[in-house]
């Protein structure tokens, strides 16, 4: 795979991802890339849920619009906890109950990355 195609992949991702998380009313949706900053991944996407139901909701969702993509995450961490990471390779899925959130202030420790607008994510 070539770096456009990985472009791509990262875009449909991000999209999907997002809509998801909008589709199920999560909260405070921030992507960061991070490129320039580590070889963890490209692109962080960050988002709170109200609930640790909502959370499992949150992520469970994620994963079926990808899947229906044929998009599988690498791994999944924190099933059933108050924060669900979902790692898509250079795409990382964040999704947290508030507190957590508050707490590891991921946005925070990853200030150096750029901030991307992910409203036209949501038109369609």
């Amino acid at each position: 795979m070539d770096k456009g195609d990985n472009m791509t992949n990262n875009n449909e991702i991000l999209k999907i991802a997002v809509k998801a998380i909008d589709s199920k009313k999560g909260e405070n949706i921030d992507v960061i890339k991070i490129t320039d900053l580590t070889i963890l991944a490209d692109y962080f996407v960050i988002a709170t849920g109200t609930s640790n139901t909502q959370v499992r909701a949150l992520s469970e969702e994620v994963e079926f619009k990808l899947e229906e993509q044929g998009i599988t995450p690498h791994h999944v961490e924190g099933r059933n906890t108050p924060w669900v990471c979902l790692d898509y390779g250079s795409v990382v899925i964040h999704i947290f109950y508030k507190d957590q959130r508050d707490f590891y202030k991921l946005e925070r420790l990853w200030e150096d990355g750029e901030k991307i607008d992910f409203t036209n994510c949501l038109e369609d």
